[in-house]
């Protein structure tokens, strides 16, 4: 079961950041102005939510640097999931239910040359809705829930296991049994190793 707790943690983690850089990709919104044509501008989520791509970049480091820290930075990495999940969530909550104006800007701004806040929403007519902040919501939700798995069970996982250890006494002579690498190694500073 520990095991599979750190394996699960990880999992959630990664699995909520990927979700969410691909949401970051696609069209959260369709803006039709006032004046200006019928073709609706898209807007994806990177511009409807600026942060929303380096936060599920975040996610991603941290859900695999996760696999392989010590228990002081397990608790870290867990508060930093929670931090990270939340932020994503409040922002895509926000775009899904109030659809602002303000989350629009830089598409319409960029496709009139206007800004202003009253501009804008003088030159917006519509706006319709994708699925996508929605998606992004669950996303980081998947992230909250491996942070608070993180820290639930973060003090039963084991250690991360020899190869990422570089302390010395794991590594000096006597850490482990001589083999036949080793052999060769003493063959090659000139040392005999039959002459044992």
């Amino acid at each position: 079961m520990i095991r599979r707790a750190r394996t699960l943690s990880v999992l959630l983690i990664l699995l909520g950041g990927a979700l969410a850089l691909i949401s970051s990709t696609q069209t959260w919104l369709s803006v039709t102005l006032a004046q200006g044509g019928d073709e609706p501008l898209a807007v994806p989520g990177a511009e409807a939510v600026a942060m929303l791509a380096p936060l599920s970049l975040a996610a991603l480091a941290l859900g695999l640097a996760l696999s392989i820290v010590g228990t002081v930075l397990r608790y870290v990495f867990g508060v930093l999931a929670l931090a990270i999940g939340v932020t994503v969530v409040v922002a895509s909550l926000r775009i899904a239910v109030e659809v602002p104006v303000g989350a629009v800007a830089a598409a319409v701004t960029t496709a009139t040359g206007l800004s202003g806040d009253a501009t804008i929403a003088r030159l917006v007519a519509t706006i319709t809705e994708t699925p996508w902040p929605a998606v992004t919501v669950g996303a980081g939700a998947l992230v909250i829930v491996g942070g608070v798995f993180t820290l639930a069970t973060a003090h039963r996982w084991r250690g991360a296991g020899r190869r990422y250890r570089t302390d010395a006494g794991t590594t000096g002579p006597g850490a482990r049994p001589h083999d036949a690498i080793d052999s060769w190694d003493d063959l090659s500073r000139g040392d005999d190793p039959t002459a044992r």
